[in-house]
C-alpha cells in the first residue's frame, strides 16, 4: 500500500513540475506568424519602432519576434564580388505573435505599417511550411542569386591562379557554383578550364 501511495506521489510531483513551465515559454509556442504591409524602404524603421512599442507597452507575452525576410545577392562586376542583402518581400515585414484586439492594436498603429495581410479586416497567418521555406531562404543563406555582367562569347583575361595572363572565350556560364567555363588557348590549342569569377576581368 506504501509503495503505491509513493508512486502515486511521484506521479502528482512529475505533473506539478510539468505544469510550472514558464508561462512565457507556453506563450511563445503559441505564437503564430502574420504578414504585415508597410511603406517600401521603412521596413527596418518599423521592425526597430515596433521592437520598442512591443516593450514599452509590456506585449512581450503576445508579440515575440518581427523579421524582415531577406537573402544574399552576390554581384560580379569586372572581376570584383560584392554580396548586398536584398528583400524577398519589399514592403512587408513578418511578425510572430498571439493575435488579440491588444496586440493588433500595437502592430497595426506603429508608424509606417498599412495593415496585415489577410481576408478584409481579418489577419490570416502563415502555415507553418511557408514560414520555414522563408526561414530557410534567409537564415541558411546557401541559396544566393548570381548576378554578372559578363555574357557568353565574350573575351576574358585571367588574372590570378595557374592561367595567370592567358585570355579565353567565355563558353558557359556556372551561376550555381560561382564559375564559368571558359576556353584557353594553350600551345596552340584550345583548352576548357573552370575559373572563378574573381579570378577574370572582362578584355
Amino acid at each position: 500500500m506504501d509503495l503505491i501511495n509513493d508512486r502515486q506521489a511521484g506521479v502528482t510531483e512529475v505533473l506539478e513540475r510539468e505544469q510550472s513551465v514558464e508561462p512565457a515559454e507556453e506563450t511563445r509556442l503559441q505564437g503564430d506568424w502574420y504578414v504585415v504591409h508597410t511603406y517600401s524602404g521603412y521596413e527596418n524603421k518599423i521592425k526597430v519602432d515596433l521592437s520598442k512599442r512591443v516593450e514599452s507597452m509590456n506585449m512581450q507575452d503576445k508579440i515575440f519576434e518581427v523579421i524582415i525576410p531577406e537573402e544574399q545577392e552576390v554581384e560580379y562586376k569586372n572581376g570584383k564580388r560584392k554580396v548586398t542583402n536584398k528583400r524577398i518581400f519589399p514592403g512587408y515585414v513578418i511578425v510572430n505573435m498571439i493575435m488579440d484586439d491588444d496586440s493588433w492594436y500595437v502592430v497595426r498603429h506603429t508608424p509606417g505599417v498599412t495593415g496585415f495581410v489577410g481576408s478584409g479586416s481579418k489577419p490570416i497567418p502563415l502555415h507553418q511550411e511557408e514560414i520555414d521555406k522563408i526561414r530557410r531562404q534567409m537564415g541558411l543563406m546557401e541559396k544566393k542569386t548570381m548576378i554578372i555582367d559578363i555574357e557568353i562569347g565574350e573575351s576574358i583575361r585571367v588574372k590570378t591562379g595557374p592561367f595567370a595572363n592567358f585570355e579565353g572565350v567565355v563558353r558557359e556560364l556556372l551561376p550555381e557554383k560561382g564559375k564559368i567555363r571558359v576556353n584557353i588557348s594553350m600551345f596552340g590549342r584550345e583548352t576548357p578550364v573552370e575559373l572563378d569569377y574573381e579570378q577574370i576581368e572582362k578584355i
